[in-house]
């Protein structure tokens, strides 16, 4: 069984990277835009066995309950990697073999992207991972068994992940494309966005409002 794991974090404390940008009430807004459109695309994906969410966020414990979603209800989140490595043990426990975890700011994300990802996993103990756009995080993280071994996630935790897999000896996927690695953590995510191609929803109708047409725009040549 192979299933696709969403860590959702308390969004009142969320994206403190964006900090010198926007203020806290700003950057909310801003991650309730990501998760709307992230959401809107993991309804769509085919191939997942099934859809775990883990959080204590009340709108989207409740919108995972209404799509008929697994739900790992967190009373308090002391780090992403605690709240991932609970979830995945919770997940072993329903019988999943392979585990995907993917986080919710991915604005350029579409249904075939996560539907390649689940395609990566193996019957054998394995890894398959995806590299923010900086090549220091981790935006997709596939282990088969999901307890492979324990989560780093925060400052540079791909090189931390990489390290893990092959410490243990097990077959190492590094998978790139450029849809999974554009994330949003600080200003240089968001200018490297707004020199892409526009992507219409609701983060860049949100970021367009605060920054001006002006940003997604270049000097001819």
């Amino acid at each position: 069984m192979t299933a696709l794991l969403i860590p959702v974090k308390d969004l009142r404390h969320a994206k403190q990277r964006l900090s010198p940008l926007w203020t806290q009430a700003e950057r909310t807004e801003l991650t309730q835009a990501m998760l709307e459109d992230f959401f809107a695309v993991i309804r769509r994906v085919r191939g997942a066995d099934r859809i775990l969410l883990v959080s204590s966020d009340e709108p989207a414990i409740e919108r995972a309950h209404e799509w008929g979603w697994d739900i790992l209800r967190e009373e308090s989140q002391s780090s992403e990697s605690t709240s991932v490595d609970e979830a995945s043990r919770w997940a072993e426990s329903l019988g999943v073999a392979s585990l995907l975890r993917l986080p919710t700011d991915l604005p350029l994300l579409e249904p075939g992207d996560v539907e390649w990802l689940l395609s990566q996993a193996e019957s054998v103990p394995s890894m398959a991972i995806v590299p923010s756009r900086d090549g220091t995080g981790t935006n997709a993280l596939l282990r088969t068994p999901p307890t492979l071994f324990p989560s780093h996630f925060g400052p540079n935790s791909f090189v931390k992940h990489v390290a893990e897999a092959e410490r243990r000896g097990v077959r190492c996927k590094l998978l790139h494309h450029p849809r999974l690695e554009m994330d949003i953590d600080d200003e240089s995510d968001v200018r490297a966005l707004f020199s892409l191609p526009r992507r219409e929803n609701a983060t860049r109708r949100w970021l367009e409002g605060r920054m001006g047409s002006c940003v997604a725009t270049s000097a001819p040549h």
